[in-house]
């Protein structure tokens, strides 16, 4: 009898929920990838099960605020948490945080991830990752590269491709990616990381030279150019936006979160949002992203050792 109400009372809580509004936190600010994310998946959970869903933007702090809120908010299925590829580089960058990715938070789903971009200017003589890599060879320290900031997705992601081709290349922050890619266009940087669909109009329109994608195999964004993998073996840097829930929360719960997510993310409007923003659906199960994000972490904390990045 004890055996049958411990497994009762879970599904008991399973079907009875939500049974008030959910709040989902976006540890970024509003309009941002997290938010447009957020919102995409609100609306197709109030759709499901009735309950309004709200978006919490908490951009402060490098997210390390909302991320705290979450990780203390009641393990009741009402408030989860978008956490995206900037969270492990927050944990290997500061040395003490008010939760921790792994104790503190229960997987739901790996939604979607997004490529980066590499381009260079025009006047960089090369067509190839691989003439790329042999001219920054032939004079280093010479071709410098742009990024949103220290620590910051585009930074590390050249520091990965830098230390993995042994080339010497210069980092020179921007406050984030934007202005870092309007100025490779404008020639006072010679290379950037960025978003796909901020490089996009500028190498369709001629102004920068796109070489490669930071993805393991070739996107459906942009199928036609090549990954740095293919001259680069085992390089690989993605962001990605994944779905958690406070920790202790009822496994029914999750089950339930984890079913409609994944069921929200094989729609056609969802797949074309998520398109929009650069990003590919991916639906995970629980387990894949419980097991996905130590890898994860363990990598930023690997590259943010090796750049040196500090907090800006």
């Amino acid at each position: 009898m004890l055996c049958v109400a411990a497994v009762s009372v879970p599904d008991a809580a399973a079907q009875a929920y939500p049974s008030k509004p959910i709040r989902i936190i976006a540890l970024s600010s509003p309009g941002s990838g997290p938010d447009i994310v957020g919102r995409l998946i609100g609306s197709k959970l109030t759709e499901a099960w009735g309950q309004q869903v709200i978006v919490d933007t908490r951009p402060g702090a490098t997210g390390i605020i909302g991320a705290e809120i979450a990780a203390k908010a009641a393990p009741d299925g009402h408030t989860l948490v978008i956490i995206t590829a900037q969270a492990p580089i927050v944990s290997a960058m500061y040395e003490k945080l008010p939760y921790h990715l792994l104790r503190d938070f229960s997987p739901i789903s790996l939604m979607a991830s997004t490529p980066f971009l590499l381009v260079v200017h025009p006047s960089v003589a090369a067509t190839s990752v691989r003439e790329l890599i042999e001219l920054a060879k032939a004079r280093p320290g010479q071709f410098r590269y742009g990024s949103g900031g220290s620590g910051s997705p585009p930074h590390l992601s050249a520091e990965i491709f830098k230390s993995m081709t042994g080339i010497d290349i210069v980092h020179v922050p921007y406050k984030g990616v934007t202005p870092a890619l309007m100025d490779t266009v404008g020639g006072q940087v010679h290379m950037v990381i960025s978003v796909i669909p901020a490089a996009l109009p500028t190498v369709r329109s001629g102004r920068v030279r796109a070489l490669g994608v930071t993805s393991a195999n070739r996107t459906p964004i942009a199928p036609e150019l090549p990954t740095i993998a293919e001259t680069v073996p085992g390089y690989e840097f993605i962001g990605w936006y994944s779905l958690f829930a406070p920790a202790k929360t009822p496994a029914g719960l999750l089950a339930k979160l984890n079913a409609e997510v994944v069921k929200a993310l094989k729609t056609p409007e969802f797949q074309e949002r998520l398109t929009a923003l650069g990003a590919e659906p991916i639906g995970s199960t629980q387990r894949a992203l419980a097991e996905f994000l130590p890898l994860q972490m363990e990598k930023m904390r690997k590259a943010v050792k090796e750049s040196g990045a500090r907090p800006d």
